[in-house]
């Protein structure tokens, strides 16, 4: 693609990295990302998307901003408290990339139509704070065949991973089990490091940037765990699950009218 003397200059380092180049950045520019979540993981993700180029952004979130998500959800200030997250965060991307397009999705997160939904983005990166949500976006991403790019926090430890289940990847499913009850405790409840959710949702970022890309090792068969407190990173190898329900060889849920998830939310913590 030709690109303007603008674009020339905003992702100059982009196209003098041999990873990247114009080619790689010509990909981020034609991708289409839906980011679930506008929260603490959610902040760093949305905010490097857009600075990277990534052409269309579309970012669900049903909540508001509080003075209590400031102390992590950095993509939110002060005068934002109050308005719909979807636009907080809308308004700072493109005061930082006015070139990317941001569809603004203020709603939960539901069942029906989800799978559509999905089908008109390339990469679903799930930045979400609870099971009904994470769960019912892998058995989505699985019938829609994209990519899922998961981070989880809670106090001081983080978790990644991408599930490529429809490549014969494992899903979340394989390497979690059956949908827990919905955890009682939350970050609300049991706290989390400011910072915690800025390490995690760029890492985030960064595996969303690779797949688009097609560069790197990604973390497919893989979950990356991160303690901060020890300042210590372990990846631990994940198999597919030949019994999974969903993914497996005798399936159980072939749409999303097979399986319950309770009521899921977007917000991260």
């Amino acid at each position: 693609m030709d690109f303007t003397d603008a674009q020339i200059d905003r992702y100059a380092r982009h196209l003098v990295l041999p990873e990247v180049g114009e080619a790689g950045q010509a990909r981020l520019l034609n991708a289409r990302v839906l980011v679930v979540g506008a929260g603490g993981l959610g902040s760093p993700l949305l905010m490097y998307l857009a600075a990277a180029g990534v052409g269309r952004i579309g970012v669900i979130d049903d909540d508001r901003v509080d003075l209590s998500n400031l102390q992590r959800q950095v993509i939110h200030d002060t005068a934002a408290i109050g308005t719909a997250k979807v636009d907080s965060a809308a308004a700072r991307m493109a005061a930082l990339n006015p070139g990317v397009r941001v569809d603004t999705l203020p709603r939960r997160l539901r069942a029906d139509g989800l799978v559509d939904l999905i089908g008109q983005y390339d990469i679903v990166a799930d930045g979400s704070d609870n099971f009904a949500t994470r769960y019912l976006l892998n058995d989505a991403c699985y019938l829609a065949c994209r990519p899922l790019v998961s981070a989880a926090i809670m106090r001081t430890d983080g978790q990644l991973a991408t599930f490529r289940a429809f490549e014969r990847g494992p899903c979340y499913r394989c390497i979690f089990g059956a949908q827990p009850p919905q955890a009682k405790q939350a970050c609300a409840d049991v706290g989390v490091l400011a910072v915690l959710p800025g390490v995690l949702g760029t890492l985030q970022a960064t595996e969303v940037l690779k797949e688009i890309l097609g560069v790197g090792d990604g973390l497919t068969g893989r979950l990356l765990l991160y303690d901060a407190l020890s300042a210590n990173f372990r990846s631990i190898a994940t198999q597919p699950d030949p019994a999974c329900e969903l993914c497996g060889a005798r399936p159980r849920i072939t749409s999303l009218a097979d399986a319950t998830y309770g009521e899921a939310a977007c917000a991260a913590g």
